[in-house]
This record gives C-alpha cells, sequence and structure tokens, in this order.
C-alpha cells in the first residue's frame, strides 16, 4: 500500500513532464509564427494606391526625356570642332559656296546655320559682305531651331509641375478616405486609418521626389543648351569675319601705320 501511494505522485509528475514535453513542440511552433510584414515595395510604393501610377509614368517620362536631351545636347552634334576647322580654311579663302555646300551636307547645328544664313552673303557689298542680312539670318535659324528643340525641354518642366499636382490629388484621396473610415467605424481606429494614410502621404512624397529632380534638370538641360547654341553662332561670325578679313586686306593693312606691321 505505502509502495502504491508513492508511486501514483510520481507516476502523475511523469505524466505532467510528459505532457508537457509533448505540448512544447506546439506552443513553441505557435509562438515562433512567422509575422507576414510589408516589403519595402509594399511600403514605399503599392501602399499608396493607383495614385501612384501615374506618378510611375512620370517618373518613366522624366527620365526617358532628360536621358534623350542628354544624348542631343552635345557638341558633336552642335558645333563638331572638325566642321569648324574645314568652314574656317573655306571662308578664309573667300570660297563661300564650298562653305555652303560642306555645311549643308553635315547634319550639325552649325551645318544647318551656315546653309541656312551665308546664302545672304552680298558680294557687292565688299567692306561688310552683307553683315546685317546673314546675322538676321542666324537670328531667324536660332529661333525657328529653338521651337523644335526647346520643347523636348520644356517637357521636363511640364513634369515638374504635374508632379506634386499628381502627389497632392493622391493626398486628398487619402484624406477623404480616411474621413469615410472614420465615419463608418465611429472611432479613430490607426489600423482602420493605416491604409489611408499611406495613400495621403506616399503620393505626396513620390511627386516631390520627382518634381525636384524634374527642376534642376531642366535648367540643367536649358543652360547647355543655349551655351551651344551661344557658341555655333560665335562661330558663325567668326567665320563671316574670316571672309571679310580676307576681302579686305590690302585696305585693312593700309591702315596700318609704317613701322606696327
Amino acid at each position: 500500500m505505502i509502495q502504491n501511494s508513492v508511486s501514483r505522485p510520481r507516476f502523475t509528475a511523469s505524466a505532467i513532464v510528459t505532457a508537457s514535453l509533448l505540448a512544447a513542440p506546439q506552443l513553441f511552433a505557435q509562438g515562433s509564427a512567422p509575422v507576414e510584414q510589408d516589403t519595402l515595395l509594399d511600403r514605399w510604393i503599392f501602399d499608396g494606391g493607383y495614385t501612384m501610377i501615374l506618378i510611375g509614368v512620370a517618373v518613366i517620362g522624366f527620365v526617358a526625356l532628360a536621358v534623350y536631351n542628354f544624348m542631343s545636347l552635345t557638341k558633336s552634334k552642335f558645333c563638331p570642332a572638325d566642321l569648324q576647322t574645314a568652314l574656317m580654311e573655306h571662308m578664309s579663302n573667300c570660297r563661300v559656296r564650298s562653305a555652303i555646300e560642306l555645311a549643308a551636307s553635315h547634319p550639325s547645328y552649325l551645318g544647318r546655320m551656315v546653309a541656312y544664313s551665308f546664302p545672304n552673303i552680298d558680294a557687292t557689298q565688299p567692306e561688310t559682305l552683307g553683315r546685317d542680312q546673314v546675322e538676321d539670318a542666324i537670328a531667324d535659324f536660332t529661333n525657328n531651331e529653338s521651337r523644335k528643340s526647346m520643347q523636348w525641354i520644356n517637357y521636363i518642366s511640364l513634369i515638374a509641375q504635374a508632379s506634386p499636382m499628381l502627389g497632392l490629388t493622391g493626398t486628398v484621396i487619402g484624406m477623404v478616405s480616411a474621413f469615410g473610415t472614420l465615419k463608418t467605424a465611429g472611432a479613430a481606429d490607426p489600423s482602420a486609418l493605416a491604409g489611408d494614410i499611406s495613400v495621403a502621404l506616399l503620393t505626396t512624397l513620390w511627386g516631390l521626389f520627382n518634381a525636384i529632380p524634374c527642376i534642376i534638370c531642366y535648367f540643367v538641360l536649358k543652360n547647355k543648351y543655349n551655351s551651344l547654341v551661344a557658341e555655333s553662332s560665335h562661330v558663325a561670325e567668326e567665320l563671316l569675319n574670316a571672309a571679310v578679313a580676307t576681302v579686305n586686306a590690302d585696305t585693312l593693312y593700309a591702315k596700318i601705320p609704317e613701322g606696327i606691321a
């Protein structure tokens, strides 16, 4: 009897320990169950809602326009050094027709400018070679080309202005949804408002993230274009000056006092 009474507590204790060991893996499994977490894409992009699609299109458009403009605005496409040298050789020897033919065969900005403006050179005005008409033609060509070239740069300015508006649209949509949730729930439940707040904040954030680089890129490209155009116009002026100097060489040297030449 004594042995039976002693063995019962031992059996009970061993049963409890065994049951605990058997249940422990299930308890640990429940405690260590993986908690679903949002990825970086979900947290920073997808939680912004459908407005993020429009902002994404704006970002892609900005990148494409920036790459296209930076590839187009190069010295080789505006004022290549080899064309300058060849044209200067022709104009220094007063071979205006040869210079025009060479420029017309070259697709660069300077080539098209010379081919457009230099036919206005007037040999009946040896002192200036019709400088006024040539300069007016250069100005006309510059204005015409600016309308074509600047439109692709101006599109970047358009995206810079539209991106914050798209972000503000997403913000308004998120706030309207948030107030709708408050009206339905009747209390400020943070978990119920989290999605609407994400829409409101993420769209504004990405709208500004896209607008700021657009503004910087717009002014950089605009200044680069103006610089290349100014350089091309300056080269055209030098080519005309070289021809005028050759035609009036004797007159110019006659004006130099003895002992200076």
